[in-house]
């Protein structure tokens, strides 16, 4: 079953926090990095008075998968600056991480721009393919 992409935003004074969980390989890294924000067990999930802003925006920047990003309220929120190259990363163990902006055409003929980083199942394992929803772990992949 494909996991249907949405965004969902949480905001403080300054700062947007955008969330996209069909992107999400449940590194751990933001909940584990800035629990006082990242709330795993609650909803809203995101808590964007838990610490200042620059410190939230540090945390989103640790986020492997891209599934959470930021932008200053008083800044319009700005592409990264696309350059011709794409870097793809193998993780030990884990997915396969294309850094860069990409166009990912799917076997139904529909396609999408994909931005900064996706990641992508080598397990065989996720629910959401072929994007990595972090079932490697559970399974036990190696590789």
């Amino acid at each position: 079953m494909k996991v249907k992409p949405t965004k969902k935003s949480y905001e403080s004074d300054e700062l947007v926090v955008d969330w996209q969980p069909s992107l999400c390989i449940h590194s751990e890294k933001c909940w584990r990095g800035l629990p006082e924000v990242f709330r795993k067990d609650e909803k809203p999930w995101v808590k964007t008075d838990g610490a200042d802003d620059q410190r939230i925006m540090e945390q989103l920047k640790s986020c492997p998968s891209g599934a959470l990003s930021g932008y200053w309220k008083n800044q319009k929120q700005e592409s990264e600056t696309k350059t011709a190259s794409t870097k793809v990363e193998v993780s030990k163990n884990g997915p396969l991480m294309v850094k860069g902006t990409i166009e990912i055409k799917h076997s139904d003929g529909n396609s999408e721009i994909k931005e900064k980083v996706t990641a992508f199942c080598r397990c065989g394992a996720s629910s959401n393919k072929p994007f990595c929803d972090g079932s490697h772990q559970k399974v036990g992949f190696e590789g």
